[in-house]
């Protein structure tokens, strides 16, 4: 056996030996919960609890946990956390019955019965799924997407899974080794997020430091042994530091708590492994938090530790004035302190700091939908966002990828013209601002101001700027937006977009293209009785018109053959239509989602044009002259489709030129002013050094038509380093 191995093994036993302990696996006994809850229900309340711990433990007498205990003993650990929170009863006697539902005979319409509809929905949005999906990742993301919708009617919901899990947590070391990384690996990407988006923090910790003792309890232990080592170091002057803090705010009269701040397991891992931070790097910064009563001593305190130590410039974030997306408040400052010892200062009120700690549980409101402060006004708009995730996601698991990118742990804050505040994930976007402001909104943008001034769409926002979106009606959205927008609402909302434009496109196209066909005999897609046809539809492997018309327009059925089908199914003396014999297509637009141009010939508007259909790609334009086109003549002759563009031709195209330059020093820069004052955009430069002293250039530039490529070409030639300026065709 290897080191490695025996070291896994110890560390197996010991997760084992901590989750089997009473005091981990059944804490408290039901009455022991019952005098807790005394504390600060009605006894009419207690007595309803004790009547569904009564249920519960008849419905699952007989069953027992990995840690040898009776069943019953983990949800009445879940209630005792709930109880902590000083949760109301009907969330206590959900987290009794929780499992009632998966593990026993116990029907939900039973449940809602005896206990009534509200506790039994939110018994039953906390139970898995036990339908058979196809994998075990649509599996989980089909219950947590069924956890998630429940929340979302229920805030209840999560609080009671939050704490069902965390009980779980603690006593994980029973399970298998495979199980016990799953579950881990679900906890660090899944309810450590969670609970820091609903602002429960010293949740969100135990589940980071648990989950990482079980994912790798090698690096956990480790990190552990090195803090406890660094903790001897550090005792004196953490205590001279404080004393220092606390000595400077008393002689202000300011009455204040300082505490030292420990750095968790977790995100010590995490530092040194994103930030690529030594060990001894995280632990040199001293970290306090300073509690006071009220708003305005959390500002007085700050001028007073500024006065004390020197801050650091661009290190102070106020998040009194602009909460974050949690409702987190609070002041954080960076100081250099004594002999440059570094420091961080969180300031904020007592009521700050419970909120902190505990989040949307710490105001614990659920009488009414409107009833609750900011902090839980916030985290009920990102709860009902979860259904419009839901609503607009193609599948469960793209649900659950748009609810990871929503899962942010930092944000933006950014203005709208009329002053409202937005919060938007780091590296968010003018289209994430836009789909935040309004779906219809991000769906007709097309151009941006940022603080007055025009933006890309792509640009990246930061804290504090104005952005006004310019809209259009035409506009709608475009596929390569998901290359960069970051938030799961704009994410969802595109591809929901997008799904319902492709379709609209790929009809439009299929009946252009099969009345084409048509029109060779005299027919057209009105002429044909197509209730007299759904023989040929079946045939196709279609069930309507418009299903077959989407399948011409994607190029996954070609529209000749469909015209032959249709019209020899009409007319039994049907002779084969000459394709040839059609109208061209008539080109509008700068491409779409089923009319694209070819990437080999690079065709703009006034190049004399042709066609074919690509499946899955629908209607590729390509030069007349490409040579790809001459293959396709040559072998399949009948798919070439003439094609031509209309009057009214708009939007920009993507042109390619090879420029051959004498190398000199700000040649490419000199390139690029000569497309500028062409007033064409460049797309992409690559360089082929030929020789010591020529070099070729590949330009992809932005053109609106051949007229437009022209004057790209002339002003390139007035370029002195210019040799030649070719457009390729293949």
């Amino acid at each position: 056996m290897t080191a490695q191995t025996t070291s896994e093994s110890y560390f197996q036993n010991q997760l084992r030996e901590q989750a089997i302990v009473d005091s981990v696996a059944a804490p408290k006994g039901i009455d022991e919960l019952l005098d807790l809850l005394r504390d600060y229900l009605a006894e009419d309340e207690v007595g309803e609890v004790a009547r569904a711990y009564e249920f519960a433990e008849r419905s699952h007498r007989g069953q027992f946990r990995r840690t040898g205990h009776r069943y019953i003993t983990h949800p009445v650990a879940v209630a005792t956390i709930l109880t902590d929170m000083h949760m109301d009863h009907q969330s206590v006697m959900a987290a009794i019955m929780h499992d009632v539902l998966e593990d026993t005979g116990t029907s939900k319409a039973a449940l809602a019965a005896e206990f009534g509809e509200e506790i039994a929905d939110i018994v039953d949005g906390v139970s898995k799924l036990d339908a058979i999906f196809q994998s075990r990742a649509e599996a989980q993301a089909e219950n947590f997407q069924k956890m998630a919708m429940a929340t979302a009617r229920d805030i209840r919901v999560i609080l009671v899974k939050l704490a069902d899990r965390l009980h779980n947590m603690r006593t994980i070391g029973v399970m298998p080794l495979e199980k016990r990384r799953r579950i881990a690996r679900e906890t660090l990407d899944f309810y450590a997020p969670i609970a820091n988006r609903l602002g429960m923090n010293a949740i969100r910790i135990e589940f980071e430091d648990l989950g990482f003792q079980a994912l790798y309890p090698l690096r956990a232990d480790r990190i552990y042994r090195a803090v406890r080592s660094a903790r001897g170091n550090r005792t004196a002057l953490m205590d001279e530091l404080r004393i220092s803090l606390e000595a400077a705010l008393r002689r202000e009269g300011i009455d204040a708590h300082v505490y030292g701040r420990e750095k968790h397991l977790y995100s010590i891992y995490r530092k040194m492994k994103t930030q690529r931070k030594s060990f001894s790097d995280i632990m040199d910064v001293f970290g306090f938090r300073i509690v006071v009563d009220q708003v305005d001593a959390s500002y007085r305190a700050l001028g007073i530790v500024h006065n004390l130590y020197k801050p650091k410039p661009n290190r102070f974030k106020d998040y009194i004035a602009i909460p974050k997306a949690n409702g987190y408040q609070s002041l954080h400052t960076s100081l250099v302190g004594m002999n440059g010892v570094p420091i961080e200062v969180q300031i904020r009120t007592r009521q700050m700091d419970t909120f902190a700690e505990k989040g949307i549980a710490g105001h614990w409101l659920y009488k009414t939908e409107e009833s609750g402060d900011g902090n839980q006004v916030r985290a009920r708009q990102w709860l009902a966002g979860l259904l419009d995730l839901q609503q607009r996601a193609g599948s469960s698991l793209e649900f659950i990828e748009s609810l990871k990118i929503d899962l942010f742990p930092d944000e933006v804050y950014v203005f709208t013209p009329d002053g409202d505040i937005l919060e938007l994930p780091r590296g968010a976007s003018v289209i994430d601002f836009a789909y935040a402001v309004h779906t219809d909104i991000g769906n007709h943008c097309v151009a941006a101001r940022v603080d007055r001034q025009l933006t890309p769409l792509s640009k990246p926002l930061e804290s504090g700027q104005t952005v006004e979106i310019i809209t259009s009606d035409d506009a709608h959205p475009n596929p390569d937006w998901l290359t960069f927008v970051v938030s799961g609402r704009a994410r969802s909302a595109i591809r929901q977009t997008l799904k319902v434009q492709q379709r609209s496109d790929s009809i439009r196209l299929g009946r252009r293209l099969l009345d084409r066909a048509l029109a060779n005999e005299n027919s057209s897609i009105k002429r044909l009785d197509f209730r007299r046809l759904r023989k040929v539809f079946k045939n196709f492997g279609v069930r309507r018109l418009d299903d077959l018309l989407e399948e011409i327009g994607i190029g996954n059925l070609m529209a000749y053959v469909v015209a032959q089908g249709l019209l020899a199914a009409d007319d039994d003396d049907f002779e084969a239509v000459n394709i040839d014999q059609a109208g061209p297509i008539s080109i509008r637009g700068s491409g779409g989602l089923v009319t694209n141009y070819a990437k080999c010939c690079y065709p703009v508007a006034g190049d004399p044009v042709v066609g074919h259909m690509t499946p899955g790609k629908g209607f590729v334009v390509h030069i007349e002259t490409c040579r790809n086109v001459e293959d396709i003549r040559r072998k399949h002759p009948a798919e070439i489709i003439p094609a031509r563009w209309t009057n009214d031709t708009h939007g920009e195209f993507e042109a390619l030129l090879n420029v051959t330059v004498n190398r000199r020093k700000g040649v490419i820069a000199e390139l690029a002013a000569a497309v500028t004052h062409a007033d064409a955009g460049i797309n992409q430069i690559q360089i082929d050094e030929r020789s010591a002293q020529v070099s070729g250039v590949r330009l992809e530039v932005s053109v609106k038509d051949v007229d437009h490529l022209r004057r790209v070409e002339q002003r390139l030639n007035t370029v002195t380093a210019v040799q030649e300026v070719v457009r390729p065709v293949e």
